[in-house]
């Protein structure tokens, strides 16, 4: 039983923090306008962007929207990281009623935050299913109401190692996990580093960018080879190649000049906010983002603990933190039970075939809708996909079981 402790917490941003935002939205200069403004080829369109800075500044409620996040179970725990210390972790943990139910947890990725598990939070943790989860959602290190991380080296071990220890704290000596984005390698390595505690994994984001090798997989190679691509996958492999040409740019800005980047965020809410509403739109399926939905998700970052430059810093450390680690969580993790889930408008859809020299691939589904943030664009399709792989005849059902037996 873990001797950590468990603080409960209540999102509180300061008065003067608002009145700080309303000041710089009152004084913001936008582009003037041109024949292109409006194409979204050329990035966040202008009259996008002045409706949302309007609206942030003379309609927006955050106090509103802070009660309802507010009505969500809020915790902090601290952790002590191998080489920076201790840090304290803000998550979210939704018990099931029901005793058999699987510690499950959700990691987010950029420019995500735990605000893309509250849609799938009553339907994972719903005792009427079988399974049904114990859900915990942190705020990554850099993220949300996490802590920032003032030193150097934080690479994506050490957002596994973090994450880990929350699950430890909360007394799950053995759990699950769910990711896409960053949430996707963060969970790789929990696996690769602590197989004993993370029995099997789910993920919605599967870069497997390179076709299957004739040294490495010559099974798949052969599959590769000799079949023909779906429809589906062509279009998969057609969406990645314009990731790669042309919405990659944010990647390379952030994986090797954070910091130059990081003023603009930290400075100018307009900036900020059109350099995650871009993605907001380009990597979705068409979902109606309501301009309050889009508020409400950028204000998180806004009014982060560590600031909206902080969580950048993810790129630039995965990049040059530990790269033999890295190319091994990328590999074949052998003794984690995997789930995939493929949605059409992510940011890389790659054949089903690459997804299985992941691991042992006990389930995989592609979906004819939705893009990268699943959780929140796809939820029950999410949720069902996680159940199909825990349940009764489902792949990952003897780890059901190992809780149950637990009891």
């Amino acid at each position: 039983m873990s001797n950590a402790k468990i603080n409960p917490f209540k999102i509180d941003v300061p008065d003067a923090a608002l009145k700080s935002l309303q000041d710089r939205l009152s004084v913001s200069t936008l582009p003037d306008a041109v024949g292109f403004s409006e194409d979204r080829e050329y990035g966040a369109p202008l009259a996008d962007v002045k409706r949302l800075v309007t609206r942030w500044k003379d309609g927006f409620d955050w106090r509103a929207q802070e009660k309802k996040l507010n009505e969500l179970p809020h915790f902090t725990t601290d952790v002590e990281v191998g080489g920076f210390g201790s840090l304290t972790i803000h998550f979210i943990h939704q018990k099931s009623p029901r005793k058999d139910s699987i510690p499950l947890l959700f990691c987010h990725g950029w420019p995500g935050s735990f605000i893309e598990v509250i849609k799938i939070l009553p339907l994972l943790t719903n005792p009427d299913s079988s399974p049904s989860f114990h859900v915990v959602a942190p705020s990554l290190p850099n993220f949300g109401f996490s802590d920032a991380v003032k030193k150097p080296g934080f690479g994506i071990p050490q957002y596994a190692e973090s994450m880990h220890k929350v699950m430890l704290a909360l007394g799950y000596d053995k759990y699950v996990t769910q990711g896409g984005d960053w949430g996707y390698i963060i969970t790789r390595v929990m696996g690769l580093d602590y197989p004993d505690h993370c029995v099997a994994s789910h993920i919605n984001f599967i870069p497997t960018q390179e076709p299957p090798k004739l040294t490495s997989a010559p099974v798949t190679y052969l599959q590769h080879a000799l079949t023909s691509y779906t429809e589906e996958e062509k279009k998969g492999l057609a969406r990645s190649t314009w990731f790669q040409s042309r919405g990659f740019g944010y990647n390379l800005e952030q994986g090797t000049k954070p910091s130059t980047l990081g003023f603009s965020l930290a400075d100018s809410p307009v900036g900020m906010l059109a350099w995650i509403y871009e993605k907001l739109r380009d990597w979705t399926d068409d979902y109606p983002w309501t301009d309050d939905e889009v508020l409400t998700w950028i204000s998180i970052y806004q009014f982060s603990k560590a600031g909206a430059n902080a969580s950048v810093r993810i790129y630039y450390e995965s990049r040059n933190t530990e790269r033999e680690k890295m190319a091994k969580a990328r590999a074949y993790i052998p003794r984690v039970l995997l789930g995939q889930s493929y949605f059409p408008k992510d940011v890389v859809v790659t054949p089903l075939a690459w997804g299985r020299l992941l691991g042992p691939v006990v389930f995989q589904k592609a979906h004819t809708t939705g893009g990268h943030f699943a959780a929140y664009e796809k939820p029950k399709e999410l949720v069902e996909d996680i159940q199909s792989m825990f349940k009764r005849g489902g792949g990952a059902y003897s780890v059901t079981k190992s809780f149950q037996a637990k009891l």
